[in-house]
């Protein structure tokens, strides 16, 4: 995200300013609340193995571009073990883009998914 202008809008009253940090969040927080997600990733992999973003570096998971048109979103995920994987990306997908649209009036042109990595299951054992 780093380098993303922000959202300018204006209007008869003035001029509106959305971070990218504001929408960057509003999309992260559409993905968290989204089945089969277990969290946000960094878009690169360390040692072969995805990250999983705590909230504080959520936005080191999506890259935003703002067009004169509207939007367009990469999400980098992990998803949990067991889902299907390409169903929760098409759910994520609608649930990112209503979410932006519902709160900022703006079409969304695309919104991708990347995901990066499985969540499994802690093992009874204390293992993983």
């Amino acid at each position: 995200m780093p380098g993303a202008r922000p959202l300018v809008q204006t209007h008869p009253l003035g001029t509106v300013e959305v971070s990218p940090r504001v929408v960057a969040a509003l999309a992260a927080r559409a993905a968290e609340e989204c089945y089969g997600v277990a969290g946000m990733a960094d878009r690169g992999f360390r040692d072969g193995l995805a990250e999983l973003l705590n909230r504080d570096a959520f936005e080191r998971g999506i890259d935003l571009r703002i067009e004169e048109r509207g939007i367009r979103v990469e999400l980098y995920v992990v998803v949990e073990h067991g889902v299907r994987i390409l169903e929760v990306a098409h759910n994520l997908m609608s649930s990112v883009a209503y979410s932006l649209e519902h709160h900022l009036g703006l079409a969304v042109l695309s919104v991708d998914i990347n995901v990066q990595g499985l969540r499994l299951p802690e093992r009874a054992d204390g293992g993983t």
